[in-house]
């Protein structure tokens, strides 16, 4: 009767209708706007229950530090040329650096244990921590683990109130609570939605991140995003933001992840983790078609580092791997876990494509480099402020070999370096004789394929479809034979400032 009703209600009024039948056993509106109701409804209760868990986190932070000079401010875009170049920096004298980190917390335990984030408490010297009443106690770093973001910090005492990380990952839609710390307003609450799972956001190997929409700032960090059951979800990470400020993409640490780091932290105050020593990244179509491969399933070595694990088992550039113990791995993160779940000194065997051949190869795990105590920590902080010293060589005019994107145009329809937007020269000629292989891109054109590719000035190109480059002539080689053979892609593997990896040119 009520359905029959409403179109005869559209009909007087002259508007088309339809009526939508859910399937049997779901839930109608009413159910789902009931059951938001009663969620909202019992924020206050939750709040009242977990906030005095919550605790704010102030870190005191002293150490030397050198800058370069004004010409070229550090981390700046000049410095960074000048070192992919070899050109040499001017240091000032050392100064003492003093600074103060806030961040945000949570105690998992009456005893006084404190989950904040690694990069809160990193190089601290002193650590305090802010309750819920108001009062301050001091606090030692416990352990911290960079690869997830990830310190327990001890406050001496009992009684204190605690939180539950949860058991179960939440569900995307699911109301959530974010409390903190956000610029020094400790116990601010903010609500919203978890977004999505499983984020990568560049942040290291060994987190998916939960993505919500409930406003976090500067100084939540560490702190904890509730269900509407008071279980801790995640360890407010990271935000996306222009601004600075809440745009309502917020990034936490879910709970999975770190229940095993904040126990390892606890027993030994580090998180030691297996270690292969390679530079890899995942297999796309792209590079996969430039490899002959059929499927982009795999992870491949853009490089094995000197003397590690799978340099000594004699794993090579260019291996695809596919397996570890015979459970398949598709991208280069679920290979960083599956390794680092591993105790050091265990034998694991690795399935590998080497130019299209399967093979196994033992390789027996070392130790993954990284902080193992505060002290370490702060000794790191203290090698990424130093600026990197490099040893002669000028970029001067007249260098030979430099290829002009001003110069007359290839062969129509012929892939060359200056049809990807390149302009390069001999490496050696470039880098003070510091590069022994390869060509060096001097410039390009921004809006050129090879920089949608992620290739930037001052990259080395290391070889071309797996020949190696001397000049810029080698490149213009490898780029026709590969078109010749039939390909799409030409595989560069491509040298920046701190990395190894391999890119796919077009070359059709």
């Amino acid at each position: 009767m009520a359905q029959r009703w409403t179109l005869e209600l559209c009909r007087a009024i002259g508007v088309a209708c339809a009526i939508v039948l859910a399937p049997a056993g779901a839930p109608n509106w009413i159910d789902v706007a009931q059951a938001q109701s009663a969620a909202l409804s019992n924020f206050p209760d939750v709040v009242e229950r977990v906030k005095p868990a919550v605790v704010g986190v102030r870190a005191k932070i002293e150490r030397e530090t050198g800058e370069t000079d004004s010409s070229a401010p550090k981390g700046s875009p000049s410095e960074r040329f000048m070192q992919k170049f070899g050109l040499p920096s001017t240091e000032a004298p050392r100064r003492l650096q003093r600074a103060t980190s806030q961040g945000s917390g949570f105690f998992i335990s009456a005893d006084g244990y404190v989950v904040t984030t690694s990069h809160v408490v990193e190089g601290a010297k002193t650590v305090e921590v802010t309750l819920d009443d108001g009062k301050t106690k001091s606090a030692r770093v416990v352990g911290a683990d960079d690869k997830t973001d990830i310190a327990l910090l001890k406050v001496e005492g009992e009684g204190f109130s605690f939180v539950r990380l949860a058991t179960n990952a939440p569900r995307i839609g699911e109301w959530v609570l974010a409390i903190g710390n956000p610029f020094g307003l400790g116990g601010t609450v903010t609500a919203g939605i978890v977004s999505a799972r499983a984020r990568d956001i560049k942040m290291g190997g060994f987190n998916d991140f939960i993505q919500i929409d409930a406003p976090v700032n500067q100084g939540n960090s560490g702190g904890p995003t509730f269900d509407v059951h008071g279980n801790v979800i995640g360890v407010n990470s990271a935000i996306f933001s222009p601004t600075g400020g809440s745009i309502g993409i917020g990034f936490a640490i879910p709970a999975e992840a770190v229940v095993p780091v904040v126990t390892r932290l606890k027993q030994s105050g580090a998180v030691i983790r297996g270690w292969l020593g390679i530079q890899i990244q995942s297999l796309t179509a792209e590079i996969a078609e430039g490899f002959g491969l059929t499927e982009a399933k795999g992870v491949i070595v853009a490089e094995p580092e000197p003397n590690s694990p799978a340099a000594k088992a004699s794993l090579a550039t260019g291996d695809v791997i596919i397996s570890v113990n015979g459970e398949a791995v598709t991208e280069d993160r679920a290979l960083m876990k599956r390794i680092g779940d591993i105790a050091p000194g265990t034998s694991v065997t690795l399935d590998v494509l080497r130019n299209g051949e399967r093979r196994s190869i033992a390789v027996t795990l070392g130790e993954m480099p990284g902080p193992r105590n505060p002290a370490a920590m702060d000794a790191k902080a203290e090698r990424r402020e130093a600026p990197a010293r490099s040893d002669g060589g000028s970029l001067g005019a007249g260098s030979s070999g430099a290829r002009s994107l001003g110069a007359a145009s290839p062969v129509p329809g012929t892939p060359s370096a200056r049809s990807l937007g390149l302009e390069l020269a001999p490496a050696n000629g470039k880098t003070g004789g510091n590069q022994a292989q390869g060509v060096t891109v001097t410039d390009m054109d921004p809006n050129g394929i090879a920089a949608e590719r992620g290739i930037e000035p001052g990259d080395v190109i290391l070889d071309v479809g797996g020949k190696a480059t001397k000049a810029p002539a080698d490149v213009e080689t490898a780029l026709s034979e590969t078109r010749t053979r039939g390909k799409r892609n030409a595989v560069a593997r491509v040298k920046s400032s701190d990395a190894t990896r391999f890119v796919a040119l077009p070359v059709d």
